[in-house]
């Protein structure tokens, strides 16, 4: 029998092939799980070339068109969640490959949010870092979130429990996003700020909750930035791009704000010499948002069944 083979890719924990039974497929198709991360397409492409079917973690590697060009074999993509912005979805379904994708849950990514807002508001790293190092004991002072003001831009399936929890931490909650409507706000018992700098410019504490387009794009620039208080945090656990980066760097180094929690970056993995890697400001996760062991359990479990279906010729989930 001809058998498939399948590449699961970024499996940096080395768990993919542990929390699914991937035994099923056997012996029709066969699985390789990679554990590094492929840093040029020429690589990516060299690796894939007789592989038919890849797994892939979100948007750690992207799938363009110059990349799927060159996977002549390649016929099955599958992504963790239902929406993944590195797949050219359109040059796939043009070189007859079909794209599924998974369930995912919100609830780490809000918890993630929440770990970094107390994070920087207790200084953890630093006190953290200095108990381990028998460094002084207590160096800062930390800021109460009780009264302070969240301001949460996008208030979707996430932003919204961000603001109820925000709500249940005695912290004034307000939103705004472009299609954001009053009845929407009052819904989840926020206020609808009047506008996005209205929202800057109240807020202590600043979280992104947007889908990346065009609209969204660079929203967050070194404008908007000096319009926050000197005080404030910002915290981004949903795309990079929705923030200039090198406004943010800027914003960061000269103390326009007082710190930014973040779990997204424009390049990934984040360059060992990166700034944001070395600022003091700076309290930062390398993509964990999505990170549980529950998540990727769903994932890798959908994933064979979506293969499955796929040799079954029922493609399900598809993209």
């Amino acid at each position: 029998m001809t058998f498939k083979r399948c590449a699961v890719l970024d499996d940096d924990q080395q768990v993919a092939l542990q929390l699914a039974d991937w035994s099923v497929l056997a012996p029709q198709v066969h699985t390789t799980a990679f554990h590094e991360h492929f840093d040029s397409e020429a690589r990516l492409i060299e690796t894939l070339q007789d592989f038919e079917m890849v797994v892939i973690m979100r948007e750690r590697t992207p799938f363009p068109a110059q990349v799927l060009q060159h996977l002549p074999h390649l016929k099955l993509l599958v992504t963790s969640g239902m929406r993944n912005a590195s797949i050219d979805l359109t040059a796939a379904r043009n070189q007859g490959i079909t794209v599924c994708g998974t369930s995912s849950s919100s609830q780490p990514p809000i918890e993630l949010t929440w770990a970094l807002i107390l994070g920087l508001a207790r200084h953890l790293h630093t006190e953290s870092h200095h108990f381990k190092t028998s460094g002084p004991w207590q160096s800062t002072l930390g800021t109460g979130l009780s009264g302070k003001h969240l301001g949460v831009l996008g208030l979707g399936k996430i932003g919204s429990q961000v603001a109820r929890i925000g709500q249940a931490f005695g912290m004034q909650v307000s939103a705004w996003s472009q299609n954001l409507t009053p009845e929407k706000a009052r819904e989840h018992g926020v206020t609808l700020a009047a506008n996005k700098m209205a929202l800057l410019e109240q807020a202590d504490v600043i979280t992104l909750h947007l889908v990346l387009s065009e609209r969204t794009r660079g929203m967050i620039g070194q404008g908007e930035l000096r319009s926050m208080k000197p005080n404030a945090h910002l915290i981004n656990t949903s795309r990079a791009a929705i923030v200039n980066e090198h406004a943010l760097i800027q914003a960061l180094k000269e103390n326009w704000i007082a710190g930014a929690g973040l779990d997204v970056y424009e390049q990934e993995p984040l360059p060992a010499n990166h700034p944001l890697r070395t600022l003091p400001n700076v309290l930062g996760t390398p993509h964990l948002g999505y990170v549980t062991e529950e998540n990727y359990r769903v994932y890798f479990q959908q994933a064979v069944e979506d293969i499955q279906a796929y040799l079954q010729g029922q493609p399900i989930r598809v993209l």
